[in-house]
């Protein structure tokens, strides 16, 4: 038995006061004379209680045990709550806050091309504020911030951004204040994920920016992040999609939980890519189920955004720092990283004839919905390498999510 931060409410008989005090406990060590001591600043307000050394354990299985007196009256345990969240659940050592659905399905598609198998892995509907990829970054992420005493998040993105929407979702669940950093200018109505984010409860800050002029963003995600200090808050600040090294370690764990759902294993693995972290925790998962001999299919990423088809971030790099992050084995290699770069069109978040077609394809095919500035450009480049798999072949494409922006008009 492990019981973390335990909170023990005693009440002395005569119920006319409280006493709150807080606990630890190890491995289900019987603690109880040692808790005396640690604990004693906690009983501010009533000097006069005298604790007994009776072992925590015994709270857990019986109520009204005396444990001390106060002027002159036995003070008995009343409840035992705990006031860890259950949501707490590290992974390999890592901090992380549970906020996603997991495992997300994993659904059989249509034969595509010549004699193709599709699979989807439905990471659409991790759950967390309408689902997608940015779920399992955020478990980490806000593992990280809750470690650090963090109690507001600020993130940045594009206007219609799946990454802020999500953001804003964990910080309603966590109960932490919430501030995104959005391109573009405020629009007479909010709609699609920026009225997800405004429904979660979070501020948004309005820029005017483009929506692929990162650097400006990230520039005022810093600038915020420092008034939010000065103003007295704990803010943890995010980068754009969440693709840091902690954020990458999200998607170790999803590529090792996708390879052993599959029923045979695939030739490759598709996805969308723009800020770099998804792509380069799936790298990171193959090396890491390299290095214990388990098979490892190939990464393919369609680029969509100008920094990761420019190779920023160094995924290679940022996947290597992710296992060391983690405390994983595997070597990272050059190979290892592919993006295909014919998808992305004219823009970031902007729709392509391609997408279009995608989108639909995928609503037909599968019931898939595909928004069409970002999931469907990776439909799009996964149908458009068809050619290079053979009959027999399974190929898996990672549905990352974007609902809310399918109900959003473009001029």
């Amino acid at each position: 038995m492990s019981l973390i931060r335990a909170v023990i409410r005693i009440l002395p008989e005569n119920h006319d006061a409280h006493v709150a005090v807080g606990c630890e406990m190890e491995c289900g060590e019987d603690v109880g004379a040692r808790w005396i001591h640690r604990t004693a600043t906690a009983l501010v307000g009533d000097e006069g209680l005298e604790l007994f050394p009776v072992g925590l354990l015994e709270f857990g299985a019986k109520e009204r045990i005396p444990v001390g007196r106060s002027h002159g009256v036995t003070v008995i345990s009343r409840m035992m709550t705990s006031t860890s969240d259950p949501r707490d659940e590290p992974w390999n050592g890592v901090p992380r806050v549970r906020l996603a659905t997991t495992p997300t399905p994993l659904e059989p598609g249509p034969v595509i091309g010549d004699g193709v198998r599709l699979w989807v892995k439905r990471d659409d509907l991790t759950g967390l504020g309408m689902g997608g990829n940015k779920a399992r970054k955020l478990e980490f992420l806000c593992g990280a911030a809750r470690r650090d005493g963090a109690n507001a998040l600020v993130t940045v993105g594009a206007g219609q951004s799946n990454h802020c929407r999500m953001t804003a979702a964990a910080g309603a669940v966590l109960g932490w204040e919430t501030h995104l950093v959005l391109a573009g200018d405020r629009p007479d109505h909010l709609e699609g994920n920026q009225l997800l984010s405004d429904l979660f409860g979070a501020q948004l800050h309005f820029t005017g920016a483009g929506p692929a002029e990162w650097g400006v963003l990230e520039i005022e995600r810093e600038s915020l992040t420092e008034r939010l200090r000065a103003d007295g808050l704990r803010p943890f600040s995010i980068p754009i999609g969440g693709s840091t090294l902690v954020g990458a370690v999200g998607y170790i764990v999803a590529y090792d939980e996708l390879i052993e759902q599959c029923p045979i294993e695939p030739r490759a693995i598709v996805f969308t890519s723009s800020s770099g972290g998804t792509h380069a925790g799936l790298v990171a998962g193959r090396a890491w189920r390299r290095a214990r001999g388990l098979s490892a299919p190939p990464v393919i990423a369609i680029g969509v955004a100008k920094g990761v088809v420019n190779n920023f971030p160094d995924v290679a790099d940022l996947a290597s720092r992710a296992l060391e992050y983690a405390g994983l084995p595997g070597v990272v290699e050059p190979s290892d990283v592919e993006i295909d770069t014919r998808w992305m069109g004219e823009d970031y978040a902007i729709p392509t004839e391609a997408s279009v077609a995608a989108a639909e394809w995928g609503a037909r095919a599968g019931a898939w919905v595909l928004d069409g500035v970002y999931t469907a450009k990776g439909m799009a480049g996964l149908l458009g390498n068809v050619d290079r798999w053979s009959s027999g072949d399974h190929v898996v494409f990672i549905h990352t999510g974007g609902h809310p922006e399918v109900f959003v008009r473009h001029g």
